[in-house]
C-alpha cells in the first residue's frame, strides 16, 4: 500500500450514501473472494503497524479497501444520517449495538475523517495474531470483561485522556457481538464517560447480518449478499442529569431502526 498523507475518500461529506450498483459482481463464491481480500488488506496493514506508520490516513485506506472489497463480493451498503457527525464541535461518544466484526472494520472510514475516533476493545482483539498489531496502532482502550468495575475504571480514565486529546470513542454496550438486541444488557458506560467530560453522546443503529458468525471461528462465517448492511446516525445528545433520557433515546432509535429495517424479530423482549 502507498505512503497515504490525506484521506483518499470521505464518505460522510454527504448524508447518505448508496453502493454503486456498478461495483457489484456476480461471484459464485462471494465469501473466498472476500476472504482472500480481507487477508491482503490485513497483511499490509499489520506490517504498517509493525514499522509504526499506520497513522489515521493509512487506517481510513485500509477501511476503504475493505469496504471495497465487502461491495465487489456483492454486498450493498447504506449509511445514513452522516451529516450528524458534523453537527458539534469536538469529540464525541459514538454508541451503539454491536452485530459482528464488519463494524469495526468500515466505522473508521465513515468517522474518522471527519472526527478523529479510536475504540474501546477486547483485550483478547488486541493479541490476536491477525488483528493485534492493526487494533493497538490506533489507540485503543482496553478491557478484560474480566472485573466490571476495573473495566469502568479504565475505560473512565483513558477515555477521558482520549477525549481530552480531540479524539472521538466508538462503544459498543452489549456484553458480545450478537444479531439480537437486548436492551437489558446495554450497559451505560458510554453515557457516563460523556456526562463527565461534557461531550455529546452520537447513537448508531447497525445492521451488519450480512456477515454471518462462522461455525468454528465466530470472526470468519460466510457473507451473505442478499442481506444489505445498515448504519445510521442520530442526533448528537447533550447529557442531562443522570443520563437516563439519552439512554433510552439511544434504545429507541437502534429499536425503531431494526423494526425500519425489517429486523423486528432482532429485538429480544426482556420478561
Amino acid at each position: 500500500m502507498k505512503n497515504l498523507t490525506d484521506f483518499e475518500k470521505i464518505i460522510a461529506k454527504n448524508d447518505e450514501y448508496f453502493t454503486d450498483l456498478s461495483k457489484i459482481k456476480k461471484l459464485l463464491l462471494p465469501s473466498f473472494f472476500f476472504y482472500t481480500n480481507i487477508i491482503r488488506v490485513i497483511h499490509y496493514s499489520n506490517k504498517l503497524a509493525v514499522n509504526n506508520v499506520y497513522n489515521g490516513f493509512q487506517w481510513v485506506g485500509s477501511s476503504l479497501d475493505l469496504l471495497d472489497s465487502f461491495e465487489k463480493s456483492g454486498v450493498k451498503f447504506h449509511f445514513t444520517g452522516m451529516s450528524n457527525i458534523k453537527k458539534f464541535d469536538g469529540p464525541a461518544v459514538f454508541i451503539g449495538n454491536h452485530m459482528s466484526t464488519m463494524e469495526t472494520l468500515i466505522l473508521p472510514a465513515i468517522i474518522h475523517p471527519i472526527k478523529k475516533v479510536c475504540f474501546v476493545v477486547k483485550k483478547e482483539l488486541t493479541t490476536y495474531p491477525l488483528f493485534g498489531p492493526v487494533n493497538n496502532a490506533r489507540y485503543p482502550i482496553i478491557v478484560g470483561r474480566t472485573n466490571p468495575r476495573e473495566d469502568l475504571k479504565l475505560v473512565m480514565e483513558e477515555g477521558a485522556a482520549r477525549l481530552k486529546s480531540g479524539r472521538s470513542i466508538i462503544i459498543f454496550p452489549q456484553r458480545t457481538r450478537s444479531f439480537g438486541f437486548d436492551a437489558k444488557s446495554f450497559n451505560t458506560l458510554g453515557i457516563k464517560l460523556a456526562k463527565q467530560n461534557n461531550v455529546p453522546v452520537v447513537p448508531m443503529a447497525i445492521l451488519t447480518d450480512a456477515w454471518k458468525n462462522g461455525k468454528i471461528i465466530k470472526e470468519f462465517g460466510k457473507i451473505d449478499t442478499s442481506r444489505q448492511v445498515e448504519v445510521a446516525f442520530g442526533q448528537p445528545l447533550s447529557i442531562t442529569g443522570n443520563g437516563s433520557e439519552q439512554h433510552r433515546m439511544i434504545l429507541d432509535f437502534i429499536k425503531q431502526k431494526l423494526i425500519e429495517w425489517g429486523r423486528k424479530e432482532y429485538i429480544l423482549l426482556n420478561k
